[in-house]
């Protein structure tokens, strides 16, 4: 009896957990979760690592804290308007934004308008903000491939539909990007690319001959700029330069291997004393790790981990195919951007530039990281079990204090009519006899849900989606 006791106690846990995770918005919890806490804990960590550059200039040793804080704020108002955009609305709206983006790449690259820095052109200077076009961009083309796929996938669009005009946009993205100069930026715009391409549905054969013709193009440009083939050749050589060009990777070894398992304690690095250039920036990982030690760095891994879970656990939940196509393709960019950011702080990577998600100083990248944190949080509030529980008023305690209006419930049928023909003609769905038995009987949002599951089985990206869960909850 005490052995069967003990074996019960032990699983309590896990059983707890998963029943918490079986609650109708643990997914929306948990991008709201992640968020803040990765936020927090950038701008901890950006007055830890920025203080004593700010001092040392002459200004105030929470001048770059200050600003970091005023863009984290812009970017808690972006989250919630995220939250507060109807899916119709944001479908109807993605190729406007695009376009106005790509404007947005032209104009900085115009003298006068786009202002210089370290002679790259990045940034259009508005009063006492800036902003980061080739930032602005990454989530506009997430958005509006996503709907394009969708659209064209419903329609039941050939090859070439799904390629053009996507790829032709997000290769004159690339394009504009490369001459401000930005590499790193460029390598993110690529990886959108390529995961709107996968997840839409891409051949596997085309999609690796776009893969490998992606990389060999990044290894061309890594390799035709000065500054860019010296990161490539500290990184195949550190030892050659190690007081030049080797010296931050070197430098951002020496930070991680100094914080040991415990860390040397926040606020004591030693390397943000002019040791490691950018430590507040690029390698704020570096920092982390010397300040917070291992545990630190992996709470960092940990939190980017769960986020993968819960974005690819949104995009296998969700029965709209915009959704599925627009949470797989934001996770994988974020995920990637972080990964990298990561590898080259540890050696792994040689060093592009690339910034730590929600966490590395930058206001532009801050404030529009967190506006797709709330673009992805609005389609956990679209998971069927979500929707159903908000229209019946369960667990939508979170919902109330926000005041977020009721999402909408899927319509397969509605979204083919509400989205623009694009390549081939929409087929006619025949009549559908109703379900219960009762003619003229209004279904619950539960039945509407899991009709609309079924009717879009016949789109299949390149995830796997749950269809023995679904059959389940039709019965």
């Amino acid at each position: 009896m005490d052995a069967m006791t003990e074996t019960t106690r032990r699983s309590s846990g896990p059983t707890r957990f998963g029943a918490w995770l079986a609650r109708p918005l643990a997914s929306f919890h948990l991008v709201v979760t992640i968020a803040t806490l990765l936020t927090v804990l950038g701008l901890v960590m950006v007055l830890s690592a920025s203080s004593v550059e700010a001092y040392a200039d002459g200004g105030s040793a929470y001048s770059l804290f200050i600003q970091q804080a005023m863009f984290a704020s812009i970017g808690a108002v972006l989250f919630y308007l995220a939250l507060r955009i109807p899916l119709r609305r944001l479908r109807q709206w993605s190729f406007p934004l695009f376009a106005a983006s790509m404007l947005g790449l032209v104009l900085v690259l115009i003298p006068g308008i786009g202002s210089q820095v370290q002679g790259a052109r990045r940034w259009i200077d508005l009063g006492p903000f800036s902003i980061q076009p080739s930032e602005v961009v990454k989530v506009t083309l997430v958005v509006w491939g996503a709907h394009l796929l969708a659209s064209r996938r419903s329609g039941h669009a050939n090859l070439k539909d799904l390629m053009v005009p996507l790829v032709p946009a997000g290769l004159l993205a690339c394009l504009l990007v490369v001459l401000e100069p930005n590499l790193s930026t460029t390598i993110a715009l690529g990886i959108v690319l390529v995961a709107l391409l996968w997840f839409g549905g891409l051949p596997v054969r085309l999609f690796v001959t776009i893969l490998v013709s992606g990389a060999v193009a990044a290894g061309v440009l890594a390799l035709s700029a000065g500054y860019r083939s010296d990161r490539m050749r500290a990184f195949f050589n550190p030892g050659d330069d190690p007081q030049g060009i080797g010296y931050q990777a070197r430098q951002a070894l020496f930070s991680l291997a100094d914080g040991g398992i415990w860390g040397r304690g926040l606020g004591q690095s030693r390397a943000k004393w002019s040791y490691l250039p950018n430590s507040h920036n690029d390698f704020i990982f570096a920092i982390i790790g010397e300040e917070l030690g291992f545990l630190g760095c992996a709470l960092v891994l940990a939190l980017f981990a769960l986020f993968v879970y819960t974005g690819l656990r949104i995009a296998s939940r969700s029965v709209d195919p915009f959704l599925r196509l627009l949470t797989a393709t934001a996770t994988t960019w974020i995920t990637a951007q972080a990964l990298i950011n990561i590898g080259y702080v540890v050696g792994l990577l040689p060093v592009t530039g690339l910034q730590l998600p929600l966490v590395s100083a930058g206001g532009s990248s801050l404030a529009i990281t967190l506006f797709m944190f709330g673009i992805i949080a609005n389609a956990a509030r679209h998971e069927p079990e979500a929707v159903s529980a908000l229209h019946a008023g369960q667990d939508g305690r979170f919902s109330k204090l926000l005041r977020l209006p009721k999402p909408e419930v899927y319509s397969a049928a509605k979204a083919r009519k509400s989205a623009p023909r694009a390549g081939a003609p929409e087929r006619r769905q025949p009549p559908r006899r109703p379900s219960g038995g009762q003619p003229g009987r209004r279904k619950s949002p539960e039945s509407r849900g899991t009709t609309s599951a079924r009717a879009t089985r016949a789109w299949e990206p390149n995830y796997p989606v749950n269809h023995a869960r679904e059959r389940g909850r039709s019965r």
